[in-house]
C-alpha cells in the first residue's frame, strides 16, 4: 500500500519535490516522486512507522508558493520501489522557508541571528555559484571551512543533507556595520542581534543604511517621501492589508517562499501622500538580512520602510557588508487579477532554469545562457559554464565571433518560443502579439517562426517634423503646442536627440508625468477607477506600427484638456484592443489554434485587462515559470 500526495504545481524547480523528498528521507519513509503535465506524485510507503509524523512534519515545512495551486490525497495498492534522492542541480534565489525562519529566531539554535541560514531546499544560494558543477568548491562560499556539525548536517538525511552552502555561527560569515564614526562587526548570535537593534534604530532615526544582503545590496530607509526608485518592505503581515487593498491572492503572493515584488493598489492615506500614488511596489522579507531587520524595526512600531536595489557605491549613513563575492539577480515582479498570473519581469527564482527537452544549440541573451546537458538544457548565467561545444549559438545583440555557426536572433521571436515550449505546443499553429518597447506580431506554422507584422522602430530623431506632416492641420497642432504647453514642447525637442528613447518615454513627457518611462506611466494609469477610457489612434501603415498618429492623437487630447489619469489608461487600453484586432486578423488567415502574448508591457493591468476581455473565450497562453519577456528569450532561442 502506498499514500499518494498529488500537488498541482505549475513550475518544474525542484525545491517543493525537495522539501518532500527531504522530509521523507529524514523519517525514513520510502518516497517515489514524479512530476508529469504539471501534477507532481509523491507516493510514500503507507507501512512506514514513522508516515503519521511525517506528514505531520511537512504539513509544517511546506511554505506557501506562487506555484502551488492545489494539492489532494489518496491511498493506492502500490509497493514503492524506489527511494528519491534531492535533485540539487543548481541553487535558486528563494525566500526562507518555514523551519528555517524558525531556526533564525529559536535561542537555542546555532543560527539564532544568523543571516546566512538557509537549507537545502530555500535561500539564495544562487549568489554564491561561480561555475558549475554545483558544489561549494565551486562557490565563494569555498573561502569559509564548515565546522563538525554542519559536516554532519550536510551528510545526514533532512532539509540539510548535501547542503553545500552550509554554515551557522561556529563556522560563519562575520558580518560589519560602518558609518562614518564607528565600525562593529558580528560573529556570534550576541552580536548579530545587537548590530541589527543598531540598525533599525539607525533607520527609525531617519538614516538611511545600505546592506549587502543574500540576494545584493538593498538600501533601507524610513519613508517620508518615495522617489522612482522607492519600493515597499511591509514587517508585520498582519498589517499588511492595513495600508493596501489587496485580494486573497495577492496577500498570499507576498507571503509565499518566492517572496516577489507586487504593485498594489494603497489605502492608507498617509502612505498614498508618502508615496505620491495611490498604488506602490511593495515586497515582504525574503532573505536572512531582510527578515531578521524586519523584527528589529517591528519592535520599533514600524510597520513598513522603503528600500531600493543599489550597489555598493551608495553613500549611505550605514552600510552593512561581509567579504563575500555575491552575483546578485534582477528581482522577480508578479502580475495578479482575480483571474489571471504570471511573472511580469525579472530573473530571481526563474533562473536558474532547465527544461528536459534537449538542444544542441548554445543560446545566449541578456548575459544568460542555455547550455545542453545530457537530455536537457540548463539556462543560467554564460559566466558560470566552462566550455561547450554547441552544433549552434543563437544570441540576441552584439556578440564577438566564437562559433562557426552563429545566428543573431530577435528577442520577440525567441520570447514567443519560450511560450511554444513552456506549453509544449511544437507542431502546433499559434500567433502571437509581443509587446516589449516596441510592438510586433508572430506566427508559428508548427515549423518556425516568421513575423507577420514586424516591429517599427520607434524613430525620435524627426519626431516633431513627423507630427506636423501626418495629414492637413497636424502643423497647426505642434503650434499649439508650443504656444500651449511650451515646456512640453521644449521636452520633446529634447527627446529627439535620445536615440534610445522609447514610446512610453515620449507619451509620458506629453502627459507631463513626474516619471517618464513605462513605470511611470502604469503607476499614473492605475489612478484611473472609471469603466473605459477614450480612443488613441493605433493604426497599421505599411505592415508597421504608426508610431506618430499614436502621439499625435495624445497631444490633441491633452490640448483639449483631458487629464493625463484617463489618459494614460486610454493609452494601455487601445493598445489592448490594437493586439486584439491584429491577431484575430492573422488568426483568421492562418487558422491558427493558440493565441500567445509575450513581452514586459503586458505586465499592465489596464492592457492586460483589455486583453482579457477580448479573448474571454480562448485565452491566450502565456509563461508559466518564466517571465514574460527579457530573460525568457534565452530560452525560446535555444529552441528556435
Amino acid at each position: 500500500m502506498a499514500l499518494l500526495l498529488q500537488f498541482h504545481i505549475t513550475t518544474s524547480q525542484p525545491y517543493i519535490k525537495n522539501i518532500i523528498i527531504a522530509t521523507a528521507r529524514e523519517f525514513g519513509v520510502a518516497c517515489e516522486v514524479e512530476y508529469n503535465e504539471n501534477i507532481l506524485t509523491c507516493k510514500l510507503d503507507h507501512n512506514a512507522s514513522d508516515l503519521s509524523e511525517m506528514t505531520k512534519v511537512l504539513e509544517q515545512r511546506l511554505p506557501a508558493s506562487l506555484f502551488l495551486k492545489g494539492f489532494g490525497s489518496k491511498t493506492d495498492d502500490l509497493e514503492v520501489q524506489t527511494d528519491a534522492s534531492l535533485d540539487l542541480p543548481y541553487p535558486l534565489g528563494l525566500g526562507l522557508c518555514p523551519s528555517c525562519q524558525r531556526e533564525m529566531f529559536d535561542v537555542s539554535s546555532r543560527r539564532y541571528y544568523y543571516p546566512f541560514t538557509s537549507c537545502s531546499c530555500c535561500g539564495g544560494g544562487v549568489s554564491f555559484l561561480q561555475k558549475y558543477p554545483f558544489n561549494r568548491a565551486n562557490s565563494s562560499m569555498k573561502y569559509v571551512q564548515t565546522c563538525s556539525e554542519c559536516d554532519d548536517e550536510s551528510r545526514s538525511k533532512g532539509l540539510r543533507e548535501n547542503h553545500h552552502l552550509n554554515s551557522c555561527h561556529k563556522c560563519g560569515i562575520p558580518v560589519r556595520l560602518m558609518s562614518k564614526n564607528s565600525e562593529r562587526y558580528a560573529n556570534d548570535a550576541g552580536s548579530f542581534r545587537t548590530m541589527f537593534e543598531v540598525a533599525a534604530k539607525a533607520i527609525n532615526d531617519n538614516k538611511k543604511l545600505l546592506i549587502k544582503t543574500t540576494l545584493g545590496y538593498r538600501l533601507f530607509y524610513k519613508l517620508h517621501k518615495a522617489n522612482p526608485n522607492t519600493h515597499i518592505m511591509f514587517v508585520e503581515a498582519n498589517k499588511i492589508t492595513d495600508y493596501c487593498a489587496l485580494i486573497t491572492q495577492e496577500y498570499q503572493a507576498l507571503l509565499s517562499i518566492e517572496r516577489p515584488v507586487l504593485h498594489v493598489a494603497l489605502k492608507d492615506e498617509t502612505l498614498k501622500e508618502e508615496v505620491g500614488y495611490n498604488t506602490a511596489f511593495v515586497k515582504y522579507p525574503d532573505e536572512g538580512f531582510s527578515i531578521l531587520l524586519g523584527a528589529e524595526l517591528k519592535k520599533l512600531g514600524i510597520d513598513y520602510v522603503g528600500y531600493e536595489y543599489a550597489d555598493e557605491s551608495y553613500d549611505a549613513d550605514f552600510k552593512m557588508e561581509f567579504d563575500l563575492e555575491i552575483i546578485p539577480q534582477e528581482e522577480m515582479r508578479y502580475f495578479l487579477n482575480k483571474d489571471r498570473s504570471f511573472i511580469a519581469s525579472g530573473e530571481r527564482v526563474c533562473f536558474p532554469h532547465r527544461i528536459n527537452i534537449p538542444s544542441d544549440t548554445l543560446s545566449i541573451a541578456h548575459s544568460l545562457a542555455g547550455v545542453s546537458e545530457e537530455e536537457s538544457v540548463i539556462f543560467d548565467r554564460l559566466s558560470r559554464f566552462g566550455d561547450v561545444h554547441p552544433a549552434r549559438v543563437h544570441h540576441i545583440g552584439a556578440l564577438q565571433k566564437i562559433h562557426e555557426k552563429q545566428f543573431e536572433i530577435s528577442e520577440d521571436e525567441a520570447s514567443f518560443m519560450s511560450v511554444i515550449v513552456e506549453h509544449e505546443l511544437q507542431g502546433a499553429k499559434c500567433v502571437g502579439g509581443y509587446f516589449g518597447n516596441e510592438a510586433s506580431f508572430l506566427y508559428y506554422n508548427g515549423k518556425s517562426v516568421v513575423r507577420a507584422v514586424p516591429p517599427n522602430k520607434f524613430n525620435t530623431k524627426t519626431l516633431i517634423e513627423d507630427i506636423k506632416n501626418l495629414r492637413d492641420g497636424s502643423d497647426r497642432l505642434i503650434e499649439n503646442l508650443q504656444k500651449q504647453r511650451p515646456e512640453v514642447y521644449a521636452r520633446l525637442e529634447a527627446l529627439q536627440k535620445n536615440e534610445q528613447a522609447n514610446l512610453f518615454e515620449a507619451v509620458a513627457i506629453i502627459l507631463d508625468i513626474e516619471e517618464k518611462n513605462y513605470r511611470g506611466l502604469s503607476k499614473v494609469a492605475m489612478r484611473y477607477t472609471g469603466k473605459g477610457g477614450i480612443l488613441v489612434d493605433t493604426q497599421v501603415v505599411e505592415n508597421k506600427f504608426n508610431y506618430t498618429a499614436l502621439i499625435a492623437s495624445i497631444i490633441s487630447y491633452t490640448l483639449a484638456g483631458v487629464g493625463e489619469t484617463i489618459l494614460a489608461y486610454s493609452f494601455f487600453e487601445s493598445f489592448g484592443d490594437y493586439f486584439s484586432d491584429i491577431m484575430f486578423q492573422i488568426q483568421s488567415k492562418t487558422k491558427a489554434e493558440h493565441f500567445i502574448i509575450c513581452g514586459e508591457s503586458f505586465g499592465n493591468q489596464s492592457l492586460f485587462s483589455r486583453i482579457e476581455r477580448n479573448f474571454k473565450q480562448n485565452p491566450p497562453k502565456m509563461n508559466i515559470a518564466l517571465p514574460i519577456g527579457k530573460y525568457n528569450a534565452v530560452v525560446g532561442g535555444a529552441y528556435l
